[in-house]
């Protein structure tokens, strides 16, 4: 777990905190601003995660080869999809 994976944690608490308090105080602008500080804390753990899996990508490629080896056909039929939508956004659709 990196900064930014903490950082998001505490920003998505913080969030939740302010959501309560506004629900508590019928203040719908500290409502809307703990909600946006959950989202934002949230996108920062996900940021986090993927700067984690970049840095040491050897777990991820264990667990989908043991998905590709447990599963072929969930994974063929994960590749077809993907592979669809990567054409139609490509093709403009």
């Amino acid at each position: 777990m990196n900064t930014t994976t903490l950082k998001g944690h505490g920003q998505d608490a913080a969030g939740n905190v302010q959501e309560a308090v506004g629900n508590l105080t019928g203040d719908t602008s500290l409502q809307s601003e703990g909600l946006a500080n959950q989202l934002t804390g949230s996108a920062k753990q996900v940021a986090g995660a993927a700067k984690d899996v970049i840095a040491n990508p050897g777990p991820a490629i264990e667990k989908a080869k043991g998905f590709a080896q447990a599963r072929p056909y969930a994974t063929a039929a994960l590749v077809g999809v993907v592979g669809l939508a990567i054409l139609n956004t490509l093709r403009g659709k």
